[in-house]
């Protein structure tokens, strides 16, 4: 058995013991939480311990899930539990996966840890989708568009301002730019011409609203480069209208074999619940880098390192006779 430990227990990190509970070869040992321990509610009874209470696990747990925001917690987070533990997390912030890649890789190979970085559907999925798309059709564009749907990434980080007291936000494709690339004309898309960014905050009382949208429209990496629409409402409405956490989207490649044959590849996901979906994910690769980890594989890797049957919990031998 594949001994885990959950590190967050906001929607990832439920997500996560949900796909827990349906995998044979996993046994959670406990979910770790900077929160009072006696306020958490697992979906499944499991023990719940005081993150500070993790180091007395060292040696007891395999792979570390790591369940926390991009924003502010993973850099630093996952950084110091590597000192201890193998881990997994799903770092999004796209343009500095390179920055955390070469921290995370340093303190790794340091503590011989191993830390697989950037788990999800994007980054993940739809990263090895573009890169075999692009292997396959060289002479091609890519084209990744996302939603519509609920980014929780994008979320957290507007929940992250002051004076914000929750707050969901919507990643919509621009249909006019989805239709184009499916019909293969190739166009040159910025990315404001891709998505719009839809945002629905609720603001603690005598919060500067103005100040907020202000901050949420010009945030680098997440708002700054597309057109951002900001709605204040109620809680109530909030949790009314806005509740549910499905996600979505698409990977495309147009390009040419030759002057006369042009071919489209697509790769698309819609989900119900895109923490229950990225938990799942996660978890499978928390299976790679325990494999991994056994062979003597140590420092930062990403899911283009990783042998896609490592994912799986069948032998090569099952999954030749059925799947190949």
């Amino acid at each position: 058995m594949i001994n885990v430990g959950i590190v967050g227990y906001g929607n990832l990190g439920k997500g996560v013991h949900i796909a827990v509970n349906k995998a044979k070869d996993m046994n959670l040992v406990g979910i770790f939480t900077r929160r009072n321990k006696n306020d958490v509610k697992p979906i499944y009874d499991c023990a719940v311990y005081g993150i500070d209470e993790l180091k007395e696990f060292k040696g007891k747990i395999d792979v570390l899930l790591v369940c926390g925001g991009s924003a502010t917690d993973l850099p630093n987070m996952t950084a110091d539990l590597l000192k201890d533990f193998n881990t997994v997390d799903s770092f999004d912030t796209h343009a500095k996966i390179p920055e955390y890649f070469a921290k995370l890789d340093k303190v790794a190979k340091e503590n011989k840890t191993l830390s697989a970085i950037s788990i999800g559907w994007d980054p993940g999925m739809f990263s090895l989708a573009r890169m075999l798309f692009g292997a396959v059709l060289p002479d091609g564009n890519d084209y990744t568009f996302w939603g519509k749907g609920v980014s929780q990434g994008h979320s957290d980080a507007i929940r992250r301002i002051k004076g914000v007291k929750n707050a969901i936000q919507y990643t919509i494709p621009r249909e006019d730019a989805l239709e184009k690339v499916r019909k293969g004309l190739n166009p040159v898309l910025t990315t404001r011409e891709k998505h719009l960014r839809e945002c629905f905050v609720v603001a603690e009382d005598g919060a500067d609203k103005s100040l907020i949208e202000e901050q949420i429209k010009n945030m680098p990496n997440y708002f700054a480069d597309y057109d951002t629409t900001v709605h204040f409402i109620t809680e109530e409405e909030l949790k009314k209208e806005h509740s549910k956490l499905s996600h979505g989207g698409f990977v495309l490649r147009s390009g040419k074999t030759s002057e006369e044959n042009s071919h489209i590849l697509e790769l698309s996901l819609k989900l119900d619940s895109n923490p229950q979906f990225t938990g799942s994910v996660l978890l499978s690769y928390a299976r790679a880098v325990y494999k991994l980890s056994k062979e003597g594989k140590v420092g930062a890797i990403t899911v283009f390192d990783i042998p896609l049957s490592y994912l799986s919990d069948k032998t090569g031998e099952e999954l030749r006779s059925s799947l190949l």
